[in-house]
């Protein structure tokens, strides 16, 4: 089923506006909040089953997607469509976080970052060639987790004093046990096949704070796809996620003491809840000397994340200026300590 949605006055396609959280029609300038557009603007095609094949309602070209697809754009007529049966039942996300950076503001962003880069070319830097920006919203899982951790081992507390012509060290051994209980509290893993993991992972944190109740015309206007792998098939990840942050907690209960060893460790994680939930993001493709570069934006914050090209003659020219620095510093302490500059 394909969702349009019209607008009241003068029947154009609208579509989700990030900075005012409405649907906004483009002809003619009407703002609709979500919850208020009549159900006579709304307008659906049917389809039989999941097929790859589309019609759009608004000039009725055939719309060609592939079968994760949620939401995209008529490629003849320009309209945003949602793909409802693939955002139903099973496939429903419980939660949204809408765009709040326009595709303009997106663009800006991305330059002004592009002109901090230390070590890129120059050209890089300063040149306009973002060659495509398309906004999407990206399927996650955010977890509910739960880790019960014991830990057993020996410590010890090392003391160094003199006394007399003699200088003591005094080591004291403990028997060390923690029993811990952590919550962590949506811990996000992307859903999605086609995304780069290491990419969407350093785009976080996202705004919990501002997760919505999901509804389909937050997508219209923008990309969107459902998930591939199912909560359960992605808890390896999570786990791997928070292993670091068990590590360092466990860490934090035993920093008294100068040595400990441990005689086991055991973690038992598990799932408490989970969410299916759409994250707003924005995929710039960046033309360089004949290669194109990727890189990804949160939606949200403007967070940028992705590799640009090194100038490795800035490169060059950086260690070379940390090393003359480096050897002036030791000249100055030789001459501090009664040296002389060699």
């Amino acid at each position: 089923m394909v969702i349009h949605y019209k607008c009241p006055n003068c029947g154009n396609d609208m579509a989700y506006d990030s900075e005012s959280g409405t649907l906004l029609c483009e002809a003619c300038g009407t703002k609709e909040t979500i919850e208020t557009l009549p159900e006579e603007n709304i307008t659906t095609t049917f389809s039989e089953e999941e097929a790859r094949e589309y019609n759009c309602e608004n000039c009725g070209a055939v719309l060609l997607t592939d079968a994760d697809t949620v939401a995209t754009k008529c490629s003849f007529c320009g309209a945003g469509v949602v793909l409802s049966d693939r955002v139903s039942g099973t496939l429903a996300p419980s939660l949204v976080i809408p765009f709040t950076i326009s595709k303009d503001e997106a663009v800006q962003a991305f330059k002004k970052w592009c002109r901090n880069g230390l070590l890129t070319p120059k050209g890089f830097m300063s040149a306009d060639r973002v060659k495509s920006i398309t906004g999407m919203y990206v399927p996650f899982w955010l977890y509910d987790i739960n880790s019960r951790v014991k830990v057993s081992g020996t410590a010890t507390k090392v003391r160094t004093y003199s006394h007399g012509d003699y200088i003591y060290t005094e080591t004291k051994y403990y028997d060390i046990f923690r029993d811990i209980n952590l919550d962590y509290l949506k811990v996000p893993v992307d859903a999605s096949a086609k995304m780069n993991d290491e990419l969407m992972d350093k785009l976080e944190p996202f705004p919990y704070d501002q997760l919505k109740e999901f509804k389909t015309p937050y997508l219209a206007g923008f990309i969107a796809e459902k998930y591939n792998y199912t909560d359960q098939e992605l808890l390896p990840r999570v786990n791997e996620k928070i292993d670091s942050f068990i590590e360092d907690y466990i860490r934090s209960t035993v920093r008294e003491y100068e040595t400990v060893n441990y005689r086991y460790k055991d973690i038992d994680t598990k799932k408490l809840k989970s969410y299916y939930v759409l994250l707003p993001v924005w995929m710039v493709v960046y033309d360089y000397e004949k290669s194109e570069y990727t890189f990804a934006m949160n939606g949200n914050t403007g967070k940028v994340v992705g590799k640009p090209p090194i100038s490795w003659g800035k490169v060059a020219s950086w260690f070379g200026g940390v090393s003359v620095a480096s050897l002036f510093v030791f000249r100055i302490i030789i001459l501090i300590m009664g040296g002389g500059f060699l």
